[in-house]
């Protein structure tokens, strides 16, 4: 090989490792609030993709709006906790408390909330579709099932199964 090789070589490798050094600078760590007292926190619209909310009080928190894909509120107290329009696809949501909670327009596609009580929570318009949750939460919902989610067109009784 020449030296103009080389250095052409040398040059093209320079690049692309350049080019790639943005992607790194854009990864970040999952905000973890594990334990935590989030009570009235306002976290409306935001992106919590992949947050760690396991075992924490949500009470009072404001989470309308808000990109919750992918995170887990595992064994969490959700009163009177505003969920409106989230999306929590693929969120793991088990073993929680939902009390008096507003999951009006939410989207639940795929997320697990096995062994999770819910009481006085308001389901208008949320989509479920493949949702995992236990036979008597759905006949629960099934009871008073009603509306169509805006983001994904599902209807709530649909996406419940209910008959």
């Amino acid at each position: 090989m020449n030296v103009t090789t080389k250095l052409l070589a040398l040059l093209a490798a320079i690049a692309i490792w350049g080019v790639s050094l943005p992607a790194w600078a854009d990864w970040s760590t999952p905000l973890s609030f594990s334990n935590a007292d989030l009570t009235q926190q306002d976290f409306s619209g935001q992106s919590l993709q992949a947050a760690e909310l396991s075992n924490a009080n949500l009470e009072l928190t404001d989470f309308s709006n808000a990109d919750l894909r992918g995170a887990v509120l595992s064994a969490s107290v959700l009163t009177k906790t505003n969920l409106h329009g989230a999306d929590l696809t693929n969120a793991m949501a088990d073993q929680s408390k939902f009390f008096d909670t507003d999951l009006s327009d939410a989207v639940l596609v795929e997320s697990i909330l096995l062994g999770s009580t819910f009481e006085q929570v308001d389901i208008t318009g949320a989509d479920f579709s493949d949702a995992i949750l236990d036979r008597l939460q759905v006949k629960d919902f099934c009871a008073y099932a009603s509306g169509t989610n805006p983001t994904t067109g599902i209807k709530t009784r649909d996406s419940l199964g209910c008959r």
